[in-house]
């Protein structure tokens, strides 16, 4: 269930708002953790009263929510991106380009303020473990239409778990890299986009 208090505002200044309210709060989540973030704070932060925030969020879980929407959104550009540039040519060329996929989105979600709390408070925090599912099985379906456009012969109900349990592995090696400094971002990337390379084409192999 969602806790965002109500839709993204329509008009500019508002949007606006609630945008700098968002990246005041992803800088706050980076200084302060989870736990200590308060609206009060990123009100404050933001040089806006209490009431003012609350008319955008009704408490702290739905600025939360809200960051962790974004962030996914933001991925899912990448995604998309990037298969309309690979898809069309076929389960090959997806394959070979694991590795970009992986990088660009790495690259994406550093750029988010905050966004190694962010991730952490979609796994910690029960009322929000909803946005992170939602986008990973957003992400499978739309790999699992790409693949099945080159594989009709495989059902969507063989291809999707496969897929999906592959989405969780390239998000896991990002996050993982946020806490483990014994393993290069290059060497993880590159080992994790080998084994979902390998794990593609014998897609393929079954298929024939």
């Amino acid at each position: 269930m969602s806790v965002a208090a109500s839709r993204p505002p329509q008009q500019d200044r508002a949007r606006q708002t609630r945008e700098r309210l968002l990246d005041v709060a992803g800088e706050l989540l980076a200084e302060v953790g989870i736990e200590r973030i308060s609206t009060n704070m990123i009100a404050a932060r933001a040089g806006l009263t209490p009431p003012a925030l609350y008319r955008y969020f009704g408490d702290k879980y739905a600025v939360l929510e809200a960051l962790g929407q974004r962030l996914m959104e933001r991925q899912n550009a990448v995604l998309n991106a990037w298969l309309a540039c690979h898809a069309p040519t076929g389960i090959a060329a997806m394959a070979d380009h694991i590795g970009e996929l992986l990088s660009e989105n790495a690259a994406v979600t550093r750029a988010e303020p905050g966004a190694v709390w962010i991730l952490r408070s979609l796994h910690a925090s029960p009322q929000l473990v909803h946005v992170r599912l939602e986008s990973h099985r957003h992400v499978a379906d739309r790999l699992t239409e790409a693949c099945r456009a080159h594989l009709p012969r495989i059902d969507r109900a063989t291809l999707w778990p496969r897929l999906r349990l592959a989405v969780e592995i390239g998000f896991a090696v990002d996050e993982m890299l946020y806490e483990e400094d014994r393993v290069s971002a290059g060497a993880a990337f590159a080992q994790v986009a080998a084994m979902l390379r390998a794990a593609l084409l014998d897609l393929t192999e079954n298929a024939s």
